[in-house]
């Protein structure tokens, strides 16, 4: 037999062609660069809560000789034992904490109804209404602490608690209406016609239909309102007088004396008002995300 030798030449090889292109693989020290500069900018940012923790944990001479942006010698709980004693810190807290879930809740049920009726419901004058809850929002407080104080006198309401969850709940719900109803909006009509060839009311499309789907939002506007209201301290110091309904940021104010004040149990006191709010977010932070990032009715 004769053997068949292949003369055909193999073809050359060509290098193989990088997929990415050129500009990426220039983006290795620009990446660095963008890097540094956003933990330098953490840095900044959380340099006031890490003076604020220092300080919290210091003793008072040891501030009055280094200052604020110096090292402790010794960490003591001195500060949160002085801000206990001057203040009756768990009956604010309770005060928070109700005044502030009282708010979040009531100011949501009014805004999903409010909102149902101005965007599904169609009223007469729903630009109007809402025009008007916008201009609702940007009012200052104290252009409006005047009526509402002699109301709540009028009604029997001053220095009670009751006083200022009527007056945020409203004031909350006010933008929470002006949000839900442009949302409302655009809700597809074909899902509540379907609804409504199925025989359900409005009263059922509301908690069987509109409910579930927006259901992410309003506990948005749950964590909204409540880290909004514990934060509030104008209205509730002109309402709240006796120190058994105070809340803690008027706890806190109490700390600050006419000719001297005590910066670490200031900042002690600072801190435990701060620690509420950040667990109540940090509980309720895939609530959040998911309530954002939810944009699309299934």
């Amino acid at each position: 037999m004769v053997a068949l030798i292949d003369t055909r030449t193999a073809p050359e090889q060509t290098p193989p062609v990088d997929p990415r292109p050129r500009s990426a693989n220039r983006r290795g020290p620009l990446r660095w660069v963008v890097l540094a500069i956003a933990v330098l900018t953490g840095v900044v940012m959380a340099s006031p809560f890490l003076v604020l923790v220092l300080t919290a944990f210091r003793t008072q001479s040891d501030y009055a000789a280094k200052g604020p942006f110096s090292i402790p010698d010794s960490l003591t709980l001195s500060a949160f034992a002085r801000y206990i004693r001057d203040v009756n810190f768990p009956l604010a807290l309770w005060n928070s904490v109700a005044i502030s879930l009282l708010v979040a809740v009531i100011g949501v049920l009014i805004s999903l109804f409010a909102s149902y009726a101005i965007g599904v419901g169609r009223i007469r004058g729903a630009t109007l209404v809402t025009g008007v809850l916008l201009f609702a929002t940007m009012l200052p407080q104290e252009a409006i602490i005047y009526p509402l104080f002699y109301g709540a006198q009028a009604l029997g309401l001053r220095d009670s608690i009751w006083s200022v969850v009527i007056v945020f709940a409203v004031l909350q719900s006010a933008f929470g209406t002006y949000l839900l109803g442009s949302i409302f909006g655009t809700f597809p009509p074909s899902l509540l016609e379907a609804a409504r060839l199925d025989g359900a009311n409005r009263w059922q499309i509301l908690w069987r239909v509109v409910f579930p789907v927006m259901r992410p939002t309003l506990s948005v506007l749950l964590i909204f309102f409540f880290i909004w209201t514990w934060n509030e301290f104008y209205i509730p110091v002109v309402m709240l007088t006796d120190p058994a309904n105070q809340t803690v940021p008027i706890a806190l104010s109490t700390l600050r004396g006419q000719l001297s004040t005590d910066i670490t149990e200031l900042n002690a006191g600072s801190l435990l008002s701060l620690l509420p709010t950040l667990l109540f977010f940090l509980f309720f932070q895939r609530t959040l995300t998911r309530g954002i990032t939810a944009g699309a009715v299934k």
